[in-house]
């Protein structure tokens, strides 16, 4: 039988870790070890309005789920018995280093997540020593960007190509003057995409404060609070709109773009030219015949076209074909430092991210950018290490497997 005895005090004190029960919300930052945690932190912060526009996709979300769902099929091949005290991260990207192999990807109606917007993901993305994209629909000007980053900061922008063509390159020789060294053209919208958790909420831009946007701000006080005592939420390189975002992208962006457009902006812009939109070989083949420096694989996030080829998938052919001509890179769906190393290992040269720095932006401002990144650059490491490589050029298609479903 054991003989029971009272524990000392001297036992127990070693045991007994109280948290105070008002930590704030720096606390709640750092314990979130996920994206998804910072997801749910985002969501309970955040106006249904906002946080929707952000989580949400086009018609019935299956290119999204179908996005993930190709990341969680990523089977993991590692080797053994390597040396892998250390993991270098680092990745020439476009003809500079990059301190992680993932930048932050443009984001339209930024302020509308959090107040700090743009500046926040900025401020991040210079710490870190990644890129920054910022979009044709973001709520910070150019050159504000640019004055609250230092000379190190690796600015891109992201260009939708508007009816009024030269309105449009006027903005590209902004960004340039401004010190921005990528432009990247989006170009999968040639019309809005069927974004129904938008419709659904009525969404306008700046949020209108209708009977259920009342009941909400209830509910999430400090975010309205900010909203209402800032800048007005607006487009830093548009005009005004009062309509939805759905009637914006239809009223200004131009269906007629073709490949010679491209070739003509190429000729027109002294800076690296990346195209985001790719979803076939045949485009990427093109592309790399006009000269394009770089290509993005994306369904736009499953914004616009719903049940489009997932970017995953499509990566190991098209690295085979263009992998040599231009740079490829992915994004659309990655929630993970693991899906960054999956890509990279099928060939991508780098990934972005944008659900997963606007839930860190939505959970904490600049603080969970921060936080965002923090995860994202543990778990690859954390996932080179347990592959058994020490570099990210390392990695090669033997590392992965993608299961067939």
């Amino acid at each position: 039988m054991t003989k029971r005895r009272a524990p000392r005090p001297s036992e127990l004190a070693p045991l007994l870790k109280f948290e105070r029960p008002f930590g704030g919300h720096a606390r709640k930052l750092a314990r979130a070890q996920t994206i998804w945690d910072l997801r749910e932190l985002a969501r309970r912060r955040t106006p249904k309005v906002a946080f929707d526009y952000t989580d949400g996709a086009a018609d019935a979300e299956v290119s999204i789920a179908r996005a993930r769902q190709a990341f969680a099929d990523i089977e993991f091949r590692p080797s053994i018995l390597r040396d892998v005290s250390a993991a270098d991260t680092t990745r020439s990207v476009l003809g500079a280093v990059s301190a992680l192999p993932f930048g932050i990807a443009p984001t339209g109606f930024t302020r509308m997540m959090h107040t700090e917007g743009e500046i926040a993901g900025a401020h991040a993305a210079e710490r870190a020593g990644i890129p920054f994209a910022l979009s044709t629909l973001g709520t910070t000007a150019i050159e504000d960007v640019s004055a609250a980053t230092g000379p190190g900061a690796r600015n891109w922008f992201q260009l939708y190509i508007w009816k009024d063509r030269e309105r449009s390159l006027a903005l590209v020789d902004r960004a340039l003057a401004a010190g921005f060294d990528t432009i990247v053209v989006t170009v999968d919208s040639p019309t809005a995409g069927a974004r129904l958790r938008d419709a659904r909420n009525g969404m306008t831009v700046p949020p209108s404060i209708t009977m259920s946007a009342a009941l909400d701000a209830a509910r999430r006080p400090r975010w309205w609070w900010d909203f209402l005592t800032t800048e007005p939420l607006a487009f830093a390189s548009l005009d005004r709109w009062p309509g939805t975002v759905a009637e914006l992208m239809n009223h200004m962006f131009d269906p007629t773009i073709t490949f010679d457009d491209l070739a003509w902006i190429k000729e027109r812009v002294p800076a690296k030219l990346v195209v985001k939109g790719v979803q076939n070989i045949d485009d990427a083949r093109q592309l790399a015949a006009v000269g394009i420096d770089g290509i993005v694989l994306s369904n736009h996030g499953g914004r616009q076209l719903d049940r489009a080829p997932v970017p995953l998938q499509l990566l190991p052919d098209v690295v085979r074909e263009v992998g040599k001509d231009l740079e490829v890179h992915i994004d659309t769906g990655i929630m993970h430092g693991a899906d960054i190393v999956a890509a990279l290992a099928l060939g991508a040269r780098f990934t972005l991210i944008g659900r997963a720095y606007l839930f860190g932006l939505m959970a904490g401002g600049e603080a969970g950018v921060d936080r965002t990144i923090e995860i994202l650059q543990s778990q690859i490491v954390r996932t080179m290490k347990l592959l058994g490589v020490g570099t990210l050029d390392e990695l090669e298609p033997r590392h992965v497997r993608l299961l067939a479903r």
